[in-house]
């Protein structure tokens, strides 16, 4: 069998579990896990949780940790392009093949009256195959929250990092950034380690309650500075970041801080290891330059106000004459707050729908934009993202696509052709 074939097994698969939806809670999970044989206890583990920057994180910690000479599994969400590319080693995707085996081991432990949902699937085939791979760490994202995440099965991380919290997923997560906290600090185990970003006040009391009744000891790290050509400092550590923005000041000093409190656990990773192997991350479709048709667009996920407002800082350190936003987002996302980061007067708007998901109207979209900022210089909806890329690259100016990553996945998927 072929990996076109393999992967639309794949797709089949876990889309029979997409009828169960989202939810929050571990007792699924720890029962599919229990009758694969709790293969989660056979791995260490860094749980990365946040609304912004886990991706990255998740990234710079994998690829230091490769670069140490570790087999590094690393689990992210959502994918691109494919289910594969959540599940890698070594930074290097799970092969169709091996996924497929994996998840039929997965579904013949099933219990057909208890089924899981899709992440809880794809999550217990994740442990399963890193556990079969011997990795020596994992790097492990959360899904959604933390407390009740389907990936919040371990007793004792190595390390856990809250990397940012903000006022995403709050229909499930609470509508308070304290309620969405204290569901982030459910990652937090008693005195296991813990690495802590920039939080609102509101966020960072729940936390440092949290913290302080675990007893966890816990690193507060300062963003780093930034230096010329791309360079930045953390302390005596000078590494060039590959990732654009800066929010990777923050994110690559929260990665940094966690590797150290490896260092001290004992983990052979030396300071050359940790500059070369930020050097060498990658983490697609976040301010990422794209060639399309002859023009370099920048595509962007950009999916609640916080990703914007880095977004939105980014491009204005461009200094461009005019901006053209290709766009369209879910209908759960707060599309006021998305449209106030990123809008600016005299820039145009395309807006298009989300294939696949729940997107938002974009005509309804195209009103609010337009009571929002009203002298924009154009604002269009579009019955697709290739027909807003036409309209919005014949002009000139950097073009942005954004606002969902699941629309960033379904042009890149559709460009290429697969």
């Amino acid at each position: 069998m072929n990996d076109q074939n393999l992967t639309q097994n794949i797709d089949s698969l876990l889309e029979s579990f997409e009828r169960f939806g989202v939810h929050l809670g571990l007792e699924a999970s720890l029962k599919l896990l229990a009758d694969l044989g709790n293969p989660q206890t056979r791995i260490p583990v860094l749980h990365v949780a946040g609304s912004n920057g886990k991706g990255s994180v998740c990234s710079y910690l994998s690829a230091v940790l490769t670069e140490a000479g570790y087999k590094v599994g690393r689990y992210t969400s959502p994918h691109l392009i494919h289910w594969c590319e959540r599940i890698c080693v070594n930074n290097q995707p799970v092969s169709p093949k091996a996924l497929y085996e994996t998840l039929l081991k997965v579904q013949s432990k099933i219990d057909p009256n208890h089924s899981p949902t899709q992440f809880e699937v794809i999550t217990a085939a994740m442990w399963l195959y890193f556990a079969e791979q011997e990795v020596d760490v994992a790097v492990i994202e959360v899904g959604l929250g933390g407390r009740l995440d389907a990936t919040n099965v371990v007793d004792r991380p190595l390390v856990s990092v809250i990397v940012s919290i903000s006022r995403e997923h709050w229909q499930r997560l609470g509508f308070t950034l304290a309620e969405i906290a204290g569901e982030k600090a459910g990652i937090l185990k008693p005195g296991c380690p813990a690495v802590i970003g920039r939080l609102p006040p509101e966020a960072k009391a729940v936390i440092d309650q949290r913290l302080a009744d675990l007893n966890c000891p816990t690193v507060y790290p300062e963003p780093a500075i930034a230096l010329d050509q791309n360079y930045a400092q953390y302390q005596s550590l000078k590494y060039k970041l590959p990732l654009r923005g800066a929010i990777q000041l923050h994110n690559s000093a929260l990665a940094i801080a966690a590797l150290q409190i490896l260092q001290k656990q004992n983990w052979t990773i030396s300071d050359d290891q940790i500059i070369n192997g930020i050097e060498n991350t990658q983490w697609a479709g976040r301010l990422q330059y794209y060639q399309w048709q002859g023009h370099e667009i920048l595509i962007d996920g950009a999916h609640n106000s916080a990703s914007a407002e880095a977004l939105r800082h980014y491009i204005d350190t461009l200094n461009k004459s005019s901006i053209h936003w290709v766009m369209g987002m879910l209908s759960t996302k707060d599309h006021v707050d998305i449209f106030k980061a990123l809008l600016r007067p005299t820039d145009s708007l395309y807006l298009v729908p989300v294939p696949g998901h729940s997107s938002a109207d974009p005509n309804q979209l195209a009103k609010l934009a337009g009571e929002l900022c009203p002298t924009l210089s154009s604002c269009q909806v579009h019955e697709d993202v290739f027909s807003g890329l036409e309209a919005a690259t014949a002009q000139s100016g950097l073009t942005v696509l954004c606002g969902s990553l699941y629309l960033i996945g379904d042009f890149l998927k559709s460009d290429r052709g697969i």
